[in-house]
């Protein structure tokens, strides 16, 4: 156990009573649809951010029952957290940045902290772990119905993109989701043999089937770059392999009908986002310089957090539209603010200024470098494992946020992935 001063043996407690089960409900409760009045609500409280404050109190009260000491890596978590509270107090609405403050604070510090907290061994990994694959084969599964049936949500005039449990209004979601537990099954895959690397392979081939039908650019691009990291740190004599299972997946959703056009089309909308962007990819580079605008003007501390949106229509140019169009069978039509730049590093910029910017960056580079250490020193099939998984999704999370930033009931995956990596990474200082 990475943090324990008192290691207890996974033999002499139930792995219910682990704290760590509350992550693995946080998880599933991740896959429960939010309520309309949920999603028009600016402060959204859902089934998993309760369950991760559950978590958190549970680790907690574990701290102070044992007397732990925080290991020194998880000072990491500091500066994030010194940074939003300066951007927080300097902002000009103080009670209106509360709620980004809080939510900042839970993604990025306490819910990390407490997952490296209650994860003790390699079975509170293993748990964890299996429910983010459990999570995203759920979805996995709905999206591609959604996609085979004509149930999902709108593209094009037509219900066939899948989105699963999230919905028109989390477009996003499902494709985040699938590639974290993508990327788990990537790691079981190159790191394991027989029966359990052919389980893997089948639901890797399921996962990237639901995320090309997900018709999210950023997020195939993303996983691209996770899988090509992954692939060549287990390997060189796997990298044929990797390339002929992921053009296989390709060819049986474009080849199998489904959707089939329109994904050849996103697809080539890729190679366009420059010299003829489209309509979504034009409000973005908008809220980019919008967001630049903002640090221009703010450059130390931003305007402070959730200010972007109250601030955006005095930086944003007239061609970037206000509010984007969503629609599905479930929620039907509606129409959404445009609260964000859609690129994490920006959003943090804008709002916490070079401060805010240069701790997030502090934060990333040091489990990246702390990662790349403690992958070196990986023997068993289950250590390599642990290393590509780490790999994979920092690999995924620091490409993505080009395209993407925090928001939504996946946002408590992410977080629970970041302590994840903090449990394996801190493990150096029990050593």
């Amino acid at each position: 156990m990475a943090l324990a001063l008192r290691p207890r043996s996974p033999l002499r407690e139930m792995d219910w009573q682990r704290p760590s089960v509350l992550a693995v409900l946080a998880v599933a409760l991740v896959c429960v649809p939010q309520q309309r009045a949920q999603l028009d609500s600016s402060f959204n409280v859902t089934a998993a951010d309760v369950a991760a404050g559950c978590l958190v109190v549970a680790a907690l009260v574990h701290a102070l029952r044992a007397r732990l000491r925080l290991p020194r890596r998880a000072y990491l978590l500091a500066p994030p957290a010194v940074a939003v509270t300066a951007a927080t107090l300097a902002s000009v609405d103080v009670v209106a940045a509360l709620p980004g403050f809080v939510r900042y604070l839970e993604i990025f510090v306490i819910v990390p902290l407490a997952m490296a907290i209650v994860v003790r061994d390699e079975v509170d990994r293993r748990l964890v772990a299996a429910a983010v694959l459990g999570a995203a084969l759920v979805q996995a599964l709905l999206g591609c119905w959604q996609a085979y049936s004509g149930s999902g949500a709108s593209y094009g005039g037509q219900s066939i993109r899948a989105v699963g449990t999230f919905g028109a209004v989390d477009v996003m979601g499902m494709a985040t989701v699938v590639c974290y537990g993508a990327i788990v099954a990537l790691a079981l895959v190159l790191t394991t043999r027989g029966r359990p690397r052919v389980a893997a392979a089948l639901v890797l081939i399921v996962l990237l089937a639901a995320l090309v039908l997900s018709l999210s650019r950023g997020a195939w691009l993303a996983w691209l770059m996770a899988g090509v990291v992954m692939i060549l740190l287990s390997g060189s004599r796997r990298a044929v392999g990797g390339a002929l299972a992921g053009a296989l997946v390709l060819g049986l959703v474009v080849l199998g009908g489904w959707g089939s056009g329109t994904v050849t089309q996103r697809l080539a909308s890729m190679t366009s986002v420059a010299s003829q962007p489209d309509q979504s990819v034009n409000d973005r580079y908008g809220l980019w310089e919008t967001a630049g605008g903002m640090w221009h003007d703010h450059p130390l501390l931003g305007v402070g957090p959730r200010g972007f949106a109250a601030w955006r229509d005095n930086y944003a140019p007239l061609h970037v539209s206000a509010s984007s169009d969503t629609a599905d069978p479930v929620n039907g039509f509606q129409r959404q603010e445009l609260r964000s730049p859609h690129n994490m590093y920006l959003l943090v910029l804008s709002e916490q200024g070079l401060l805010g910017l240069t701790a997030f960056a502090l934060m990333w580079a040091g489990l990246a470098v702390w990662a790349a250490k403690r992958a070196r020193r990986g023997r068993t099939p289950a250590q390599k494992a642990a290393g590509l998984c780490a790999a994979g999704f920092l690999t995924w999370q620091l490409v993505d946020f080009v395209y993407a930033d925090v928001g939504g009931s996946p946002t408590v995956v992410m977080s629970i992935m970041i302590g994840l990596l903090l449990s394996w990474v801190v493990a150096a200082d029990a050593a």
